[in-house]
């Protein structure tokens, strides 16, 4: 079940009547390592730097010296997404709770997915080649509604593998009652 929220302290469910130990401020909530953080902001001052670097030179042979001013754009928004990815990573945390796992994301419009353990079909480690670069790896989780599918990304390896096995425990053992 995922629910969204304009306003980032409200909860999922908020106003309706939940089960005792249900509500999601109850959670010890983990938060992702810094390691995410570190490559969107590298890959961001790459590509915008390249832009940066791109267009003063093609702007300042084709159309002069004043046209290349345009190309402080691209370190203008070097420095907004710096901030901007900061806020985003921020607001990525997860919690392992009794029946279920939460996933929080989203600072302008915050999501909250619940995940029951007993609903889980596969759990999955993955990691690109960009993310092993910076020793990360990220944990995605299937359900038989594939609206609940969850993602939580740039985890450490070995917590990825550690959480992996534990929902996948976890999943086998709510899922034998059904």
């Amino acid at each position: 079940m995922e629910t969204g929220s304009p306003r980032g302290g409200e909860a999922a469910g908020a106003g309706t009547a939940a089960p005792a130990g249900s509500d999601p401020s109850d959670a010890q909530w983990t938060g992702l390592p810094p390691g995410l953080l570190r490559m969107r902001r590298t890959l961001l001052v790459l590509w915008l730097g390249l832009a940066a670097v791109a267009a003063g030179l093609l702007l300042g042979l084709l159309a002069g010296p004043a046209w290349a001013a345009f190309a402080l754009l691209p370190p203008a928004f070097i420095a907004w997404g710096w901030v901007l990815l900061g806020r985003n990573w921020r607001s990525w945390r997860y919690a392992e709770r009794a029946d279920d796992l939460l996933i929080s994301r989203g600072v302008l419009w915050r999501t909250v997915t619940v995940v029951p353990y007993g609903r889980m079909q596969l759990v999955e480690v993955t990691s690109g080649p960009l993310e092993r670069h910076f020793g990360l790896a990220s944990v995605q989780l299937h359900t038989a509604a594939a609206a609940t599918d969850a993602t939580i990304p740039g985890l450490d390896p070995a917590e990825a593998e550690r959480l992996r096995d534990r929902l996948t425990e976890l999943g086998q053992a709510r899922s034998a009652g059904l």
